[in-house]
């Protein structure tokens, strides 16, 4: 026995199948090795007379896991050691080898009856590698070289709507474009009186965008509706399902269902956030077409040079009937740390912050233009040092509320802690006229502030007029937006957090913890569509709670389990 190898007590060449899987090891060669699905497990003899070990692990991960072996064996003339010992050792190794032999077959052949038998209710191949191809193509729709950009109406906004009418078309919808530039998707269900469940995102992007921040809700309700088309299961629906925000779905079973991609919610273009969904929830007042952008384009030039000839009445049009809505779900990538913190992919929103933009005050400052080399600083009246003055006052206010708010008819204790802790403000645009280095500028303006709170605004005003008249320039503020805080429908945030714990109890096989449940800082199509019917929202973890940037990432397996999350969703309505 001591001349043989330890593993050589095992038959000399141990094959087994399982489901057209083949296991081989030849080991009466001194270099052996395991093929599985391209894995590769090889032993490397070593000079085994010296007392060495011979050591081989897998190439690659054997599902999941990297796969070592080892021998020793213990020459006599080196180990001072009877060969009676080296045989015993032998033959234990054996025993133990062979032991852990088949401890890896039976492994490997339940792993492969639970991977296909799992594959077939996780649908990746539609639900992430399709999606996330879909998600980096989407992603290269810009109206910029080098950078994410797609605003209402522009060239790439169109041409992202038509990719997204394609892939609506793909899994069974039929598809048409709204007065607002909103896409459609639709398939009738079994139900022609039952009321119409919303699902949708946008499709606009900031400046320099990432790829997942509104996109990913569109995808990923288009995924779940063709796993439904690809399981006959489609025409099946319970409700309908309509879309309301810049990609929105329609649940089975009513009369429809329909996936929708609004036009714009960032709000970029023209300084006017939710204009598709808003238009549909009935709530975008006629003046909004009027509305321009800095080239002196209106929304209804937008509109127009893309063929859609809108007037006021069909406007009023668009708004849907609220007894024809059952609810409105949103799926979006959190833009916030939380779900990364606690190691959860998925997490239910609770409610949404409320937010007011002063363009939140638009803030213009007007003061006196001159040449920048000439007039003394003692007779200068100059809005630019203003309006720097303006936005360290903001950064003040908003970091320490209680340092100004007072215990008063507007503000009492638990207000201002709720504030120390919650409020954010920021100043994201301002710009100079006549922006020159060599003068002094006549105008600052388009000083806009975002997310403050009536409270915190009301002080602010005060303040801003107290230091324009200070530095002798005059201030003229304007409210662009405001948006009351949103809490999500009980029931819709129930059933979300339901199909999020069956997604990810079918991806990992196991018994998972409580969802988590969070608030949004961020607005959201949602904060339109409530002013419409229920709302629910979930939000998909990305990387370091990054957004608005190119660095903004959501691994593959979260957009995975986000499709699952919806199709679960769907499925409760088959």
């Amino acid at each position: 026995m001591a001349g043989r190898r330890p593993w050589e007590s095992c038959d000399n060449n141990l094959t087994k199948l399982w489901s057209g899987h083949q296991l081989a090891w030849p080991v009466a060669n001194a270099q052996s090795a395991i093929h599985l699905e391209g894995s590769k497990l090889q032993l490397l003899e070593a000079n085994t007379s010296s007392g060495a070990s011979a050591c081989g692990c897998s190439a690659a991960p054997l599902f999941g896991l990297r796969v070592c072996f080892c021998k020793l064996s213990l020459s006599p003339s080196l180990s001072g050691q009877p060969a009676t010992q080296d045989s015993a050792m032998a033959i234990s190794s054996s025993i133990l080898f062979c032991y852990l032999l088949f401890s890896l077959i039976s492994n490997v052949a339940s792993s492969f009856m639970y991977s296909d038998d799992r594959r077939d209710v996780l649908f990746p191949q539609i639900l992430k590698e399709e999606a996330v191809t879909r998600l980096d193509e989407l992603g290269k729709v810009s109206d910029a070289n080098g950078y994410l950009q797609r605003t209402f109406m522009s060239p790439a906004s169109v041409r992202a709507g038509n990719l997204i009418r394609q892939w609506m078309e793909d899994a069974g919808l039929r598809t048409w474009v709204d007065h607002l530039g909103n896409v459609h998707g639709r398939v009738e269900g079994l139900n022609a009186s039952a009321q119409a469940l919303l699902i949708g995102s946008h499709l606009d992007t900031v400046v320099d965008a990432g790829i997942f921040d509104g996109s990913l809700g569109i995808i990923t309700a288009i995924s779940a509706l063709k796993v439904l088309k690809s399981t006959g299961k489609l025409g099946k629906l319970k409700r309908p399902v309509e879309g309301a925000s810049c990609g929105a779905l329609l649940i089975p079973g009513c009369r429809t269902l329909q996936v929708i991609a609004f036009s714009d919610e960032e709000g970029v273009r023209f300084q006017s956030t939710f204009l598709g969904s808003a238009a549909l929830a009935g709530i975008l007042p006629v003046s909004a077409l009027r509305v321009s952008d800095k080239s002196g384009v209106t929304v209804l030039d937008a509109l127009r040079e893309n063929s859609i000839d809108i007037a006021e009445e069909s406007l009023l049009q668009l708004k849907y009937d609220p007894a024809s809505v059952w609810g409105y779900i949103e799926v979006h990538i959190e833009q916030g740390p939380v779900l990364e913190w606690v190691g959860f992919p998925l997490g239910v929103v609770q409610g949404i912050a409320g937010q007011t933009r002063l363009k939140v005050y638009k803030v213009t400052v007007r003061g006196s233009q001159g040449h920048a080399g000439t007039v003394p600083m003692s007779m200068r009246q100059d809005p630019m040092t203003a309006a720097a003055e303006l936005i360290v006052l903001l950064e003040r206010l908003c970091k320490h509320p209680k340092d100004f708010l007072s215990y008063d008819g507007r503000s009492n204790c638990s207000t201002l802690e709720s504030l120390s802790s919650s409020l954010v403000c920021t100043v994201g645009e301002i710009s100079s006229w006549p922006s020159a280095s060599n003068v002094i500028p006549g105008e600052a303006r388009n000083l806009s502030l975002d997310d403050g709170r009536e409270t915190v605004l009301y002080e602010l005003s005060n303040q801003l007029y107290q230091i324009c008249e200070k530095r002798s320039v005059s201030c003229i503020v304007e409210r662009k937006h405001d948006a009351n805080a949103v809490m999500c429908d009980a029931d819709l945030s129930s059933q979300l957090k339901s199909a999020s714990y069956a997604a990810l109890k079918r991806m990992t096989g196991a018994t998972q913890h409580e969802i988590p449940v969070i608030m949004s800082g961020a607005g959201h199509d949602a904060m339109a569509m409530s002013h419409l019917t229920k709302v629910g929202m979930l939000f998909v973890r990305c990387r370091g709670g990054i957004s608005h940037s190119p660095a903004e990432h959501v691994l593959d397996d979260d957009v995975w389990a986000a499709g699952l999350a919806v199709l679960a969703f769907l499925e409760t309505h088959v």
